[in-house]
C-alpha cells in the first residue's frame, strides 16, 4: 500500500513551499514512516478481517500522513532550524482530526480495525513530539512518548497486559491531553516554567492513567481461578445514567487527589530562592513528608485527625514564606525575616496603592488577604484527603514511604543534584523554618550589637567652630536618585545611553563652572527600602534592617543633619512623595523645616509612584528656601522618585520659567522618545508603557534616570547660584528586573561644586573627574561616607585612612 508514501511527499512538498525545506535525514524519516505505516496498515486489515478502509480509517490515514510530516521535521531540526510555525501548525492539524475520526466513527460501521489505528497514530504522534520538546525541556520528557510502546514491550513479558480494556472516557482525554500539551510547549509560545510545569502535569497524569489499567489488568487477572484461560471482555453495555455518574465522580475524585498531592508537594519540595525556580526543582524527595505520611499511617483515627489539623496549616504557611522569600530575593536580593518585615506591611499596602491606584490596590490587596488565609486551609484539605488514601491503603502507603526513604538515602548520600545547589534528598520545608528560628536568634542577638556601634561616635561632641568649616557660606545638598544603581552606567544594555546622559551633563556643568567628582558606594539596601540607605549614610552606621532602623531613631545618633544644623546651616528636608507628616524628621534629624506633597504648591498630574516631577521638585526648593535674600546657607536632603518603578510615565524636560505651579505637566506628560510609548487612537499621548519583558523595562528605567540627572544639571545651570554643593547619589539598585541575577549593591555616588576648594579636599579620595565613575572606581559603604566626608571639611578627631 504505497497511499501513505504519497502523502508524505505531498506534505513534504507542503513543508517546502513554506520555507522549511527537508534534509537527506528529514526525507529519509519521512519516507520510512510511511512506508511502516503502508506494511503495519496491511497486516493490520488482514489480522481483523477489514476487506475494505472505513471513512474514519481514512481520517485517521490523513492524521498518520501529518504525524509522518511532522516526525521529517523533527528529524531535521537535528541538523537544522526548522520553521516551528509549520510543524506547530502540521501537528495542530492532526489532533483536530483526531476529533473528527472519532465522530466520523461513532457514525459509521467501524470494527477494531479503526480503534487500533487511532490508538497508534496517537501514540506516534507524541513519541514524535516528546522527541523535540525534550531537546529544549529536558529528556525526561521521553517518558511521555515512550509509555504506550514500553507498556507493549511488558505484555510480551506479562501476558496478562495485553488483554483488552474497557473504554474509558478519561483514556481518551489523557491522550488528547498528552498530545495538546506538547504542542503548545513545541510552539514556545508561553513562559518556559509554564511549558515545564504543564508537560509534568501531562505526565502524571499519563502516569495515572496507565497505572489504572495496569491495576484493572492485575485484579482482573488474580480473580480469575487457577488453570482458566482468560477469556475475552465482552462488549461492554451500553452505560446508564448512573455509570455516567460514577464515572465523573471518579474522574473528579481522581483529579482532586492528583491535584492535592501537587499542592502539597510545591510546600514541601518548592524552592524558596527565584533562581532556583525551575520545573527541575520539584524533582525532589522530601523526608518530612515520608515522615508525616509514616506518622499518618501509624496513629490511630483520632491521633491522624490532630496531626492533619497541625500539619496543614504548618505547610500552608511554609509555601506562603517560601512565595514570599522569593520575591523578596528578587526585589531586595535578601530573604525575608518575618519578625522584621511583617512590621512593613502598612508602608507596602501605601505604595501598591501609590503605584496602582487606589481601587486596583484595594483589590489586590484583599486578593493578598485571601491567599495568606486560604492557602493553609486549602492545604488542610489536601492533607487529609491524601491522609484518607494513605490510611485506605495502609500496607501499600507502608511499602512505598519504605522504597522512598531507601531512595532518599541513597541520594543524601551521593549527593544527587538535578538543579545546582538543589538537593534531591530533600528537607527544604524544615530548613525554612529552622532557618526563620535562626534569624529571630540573630536579630535578638543584634539589638546589642547595634547598641554598642550607636553609642560609638568621634563626631558626637565635636564644637561647631569645628565643624564643616570647609563648607561654610555653601548651599549643600543631599540628593538621593531613586534606584539610580551600578547597572545605570556600568556593565548593562542600557549603560551606554545613560553614560551620553551624563558626558552631557558633564558640558552643561562646565558650561556653568561647575566641576564633579565620582565614585561607587555599597548600599545597605536593594530593590527598596530606601531609608535603610538615607539613615546609613546620615548616621555612619550600617543600617541593613527594620530593627536597625527602628533602634537608630529611637537613639540620638550624630547626623550630617544635626553637623550642618549645629555648624550654622538651616536644615531642610524635601520629600515630596510623602502624603504625611514624617515624625523622624522632627524627632531623629531635627531638620527646621520639612516639605512634603502638600507644602509645596503642585497642581499637576501624578507620575506612577512619583506625585510630582523631579524637575518640579527642584524648582520649588529653589522658590521656597534658595531664592530667598538675607539667609542662612542651607542643607538639603531631596529625595529625587521620578526613576521609582515601575516606570509607566517618565516626565520630559520642559523650560523652567514655565513650571507654575505644574499645571504644565497636564499638557506635557510624558517623554515620547524612549521604547515603549506610543500614540493613542486620537493622537494623544497613552500614559501607559509597554513592558514586553525584561529589557523593556531596563530601557524604560533608563529613561527614567537619564531624566532624573538631566533635571540636575539643567538645575545647576539654571540656577546661577555660584555657592551650590551637590552630593548626588542612588539610594539603591533597581530591582533584579532589572539589574539582573546576583547584582552588587554598588550605586554611584557624585560631589558636584563650583568652588575648586570644595573638590581640592576630597583630592585624596581618588574619586573619577566627571558625573561617570570609572571602572576602577573607588567602592566605599555608605556608612563610611559621613566620617570621611566630615573629616575633609573640617577639624575633626583623627579617622582611618580608609573606610
Amino acid at each position: 500500500m504505497i497511499v501513505p508514501v504519497l502523502l508524505v511527499t505531498a506534505v513534504s512538498g507542503i513543508v517546502s513551499l513554506s520555507g522549511a525545506g527537508l534534509s537527506a535525514s528529514g526525507w529519509v524519516v519521512g519516507i520510512t514512516c510511511g512506508a511502516a505505516t503502508s506494511l503495519g496498515l496491511a497486516r493490520a486489515r488482514s489480522h481483523f478481517g477489514a476487506a475494505h478502509l472505513t471513512p474514519a480509517d481514512w481520517v485517521t490515514l490523513v492524521r498518520a500522513t501529518l504525524a509522518t510530516a511532522v516526525a521529517a521535521l523533527v528529524a531535521d531540526s537535528f541538523a537544522h532550524p526548522v520553521p516551528v510555525r509549520t510543524l506547530v501548525s502540521l501537528a495542530a492539524a492532526a489532533l483536530v482530526l483526531d476529533a473528527i475520526d472519532g465522530w466520523v466513527a461513532r457514525r459509521t460501521a467501524t470494527g477494531g480495525l479503526g480503534a487500533r489505528f487511532d490508538a497508534e497514530v496517537d501514540a506516534f504522534l507524541i513519541l514524535v513530539l516528546s522527541v523535540y520538546v525534550a531537546r529544549s525541556i529536558g529528556a525526561w520528557v521521553l517518558l511521555i512518548g515512550a509509555a504506550r510502546y514500553v507498556f507493549l514491550a511488558a505484555g510480551w513479558l506479562l501476558p496478562w497486559l495485553r488483554e483488552p480494556l474497557p473504554p474509558r472516557c478519561w483514556r481518551k482525554f489523557v491522550a488528547a491531553t498528552q498530545g495538546i500539551t506538547l504542542t503548545i510547549a513545541a510552539a514556545n509560545v508561553l513562559p518556559s516554567a509554564v511549558n515545564r510545569a504543564g508537560v509534568v502535569c501531562a505526565l502524571i497524569l499519563l502516569a495515572e492513567s496507565f497505572g489504572r489499567d495496569v491495576r484493572w489488568l492485575r485484579l482482573r487477572r488474580r480473580a480469575m481461578p487457577a488453570g482458566v484461560a482468560v477469556e475475552r471482555s465482552p462488549p461492554p453495555a451500553s452505560p446508564g445514567p448512573g455509570s455516567a455518574r460514577r464515572r465523573t465522580r471518579t474522574v473528579l475524585s481522581t483529579a482532586l487527589t492528583i491535584l492535592a498531592l501537587l499542592f502539597v508537594w510545591t510546600a514541601l519540595v518548592g524552592p524558596d530562592q527565584p533562581i532556583a525556580l525551575k520545573l527541575d526543582a520539584f524533582v525532589r524527595l522530601p523526608l518530612e513528608g515520608l515522615a508525616l505520611i509514616a506518622l499518618g499511617v501509624a496513629f490511630a483515627p483520632r491521633a491522624r485527625t490532630v496531626l492533619i489539623w497541625v500539619v496543614g496549616p504548618l505547610l500552608g504557611l511554609v509555601l506562603i514564606l517560601k512565595l514570599i522569600n522569593i520575591g523578596f530575593v528578587a526585589g531586595f536580593d535578601r530573604p525575608f525575616d518575618a519578625y522584621q518585615d511583617l512590621r512593613y506591611v502598612g508602608f507596602a499596602s501605601q505604595t501598591l496603592r501609590a503605584e496602582v491606584g487606589q481601587a486596583t490596590g484595594i483589590l489586590v490587596l484583599v486578593a493578598l488577604g485571601a491567599v495568606v488565609i486560604g492557602v493553609p486551609v486549602l492545604m488542610t484539605l489536601a492533607v487529609r484527603r491524601l491522609a484518607r488514601i494513605a490510611g485506605e491503603h495502609r500496607v501499600w502507603t507502608l511499602r512505598a514511604v519504605a522504597g522512598l526513604g531507601a531512595g532518599w538515602i541513597l541520594c543524601w548520600a551521593l549527593g544527587a543534584e538535578l538543579v545546582t545547589q538543589t538537593p534531591v534528598a530533600s528537607v527544604s520545608a524544615a530548613s525554612l523554618l529552622v532557618s526563620q528560628v535562626g534569624a529571630l536568634q540573630a536579630d535578638i542577638q543584634d539589638r546589642s550589637v547595634f547598641a554598642r556601634q550607636i553609642s560609638h561616635d568621634r563626631f558626637a561632641a565635636t564644637p561647631a567652630s569645628q565643624l564643616l568649616t570647609g563648607l561654610r557660606g555653601k548651599d549643600v545638598l543631599l540628593l538621593f536618585v531613586e534606584s539610580y544603581g551600578k547597572v545605570a552606567v556600568r556593565g548593562s544594555s542600557i549603560a551606554a545611553a545613560d553614560d551620553a546622559a551624563l558626558a552631557q551633563g558633564d558640558k552643561r556643568l562646565q558650561a556653568a563652572g561647575f566641576s564633579a567628582r565620582s565614585a561607587f558606594m555599597t548600599s545597605p539596601t536593594f530593590g527598596g527600602i530606601s531609608w535603610l540607605a538615607h539613615s546609613t549614610l546620615q548616621s555612619g552606621l550600617w543600617v541593613n534592617t527594620p530593627q536597625r532602623y527602628s533602634q537608630l531613631l529611637a537613639s540620638d545618633r550624630f547626623t550630617l543633619t544635626e553637623a550642618f544644623d549645629r555648624a550654622g546651616w538651616r536644615t531642610v528636608d524635601d520629600v515630596p512623595s510623602d502624603d504625611k507628616f514624617w515624625a523622624p524628621g522632627r524627632t531623629f534629624y531635627h531638620f527646621d523645616k520639612l516639605y512634603d506633597r502638600h507644602d509645596v504648591g503642585y497642581h499637576g498630574p501624578s507620575f506612577a509612584f512619583a506625585s510630582m516631577p523631579d524637575q518640579y521638585v527642584m524648582g520649588a526648593l529653589q522658590r521656597l528656601e534658595l531664592a530667598k535674600r538675607k539667609r542662612r546657607p542651607v542643607f538639603a536632603e531631596v529625595d529625587l522618585v521620578s526613576s521609582h518603578e515601575p516606570w509607566t510615565r517618565i516626565p520630559r524636560m520642559i523650560p523652567w520659567n514655565q513650571l507654575g505651579n505644574g499645571s504644565i505637566f497636564s499638557r506635557r506628560t510624558v517623554d515620547t522618545s524612549g521604547p515603549g510609548f506610543h500614540v493613542g487612537a486620537f493622537g494623544g499621548l497613552s500614559s501607559s508603557l509597554k513592558l514586553n519583558g525584561s529589557p523593556a523595562i531596563r530601557a524604560a528605567y533608563g529613561q527614567s534616570i537619564r531624566y532624573t540627572m538631566t533635571a540636575l544639571t539643567s538645575f545647576i545651570q539654571h540656577s546661577g547660584n555660584p555657592n551650590l554643593v551637590l552630593i548626588v547619589l542612588g539610594d539603591h539598585q533597581p530591582w533584579s528586573v532589572v539589574s539582573g541575577a546576583e547584582p552588587s549593591h554598588e550605586v554611584p555616588i557624585s560631589i558636584i561644586a563650583h568652588d575648586p576648594s570644595v573638590l581640592k579636599r576630597i583630592s585624596g579620595w581618588g574619586w573619577n573627574n566627571g558625573l561617570l565613575p570609572g571602572p576602577k572606581a573607588p567602592i566605599w559603604p555608605m556608612s563610611a561616607f559621613r566620617d570621611r566626608f566630615l573629616s575633609a571639611f573640617g577639624p575633626s578627631p583623627a579617622v582611618t585612612a580608609s573606610p
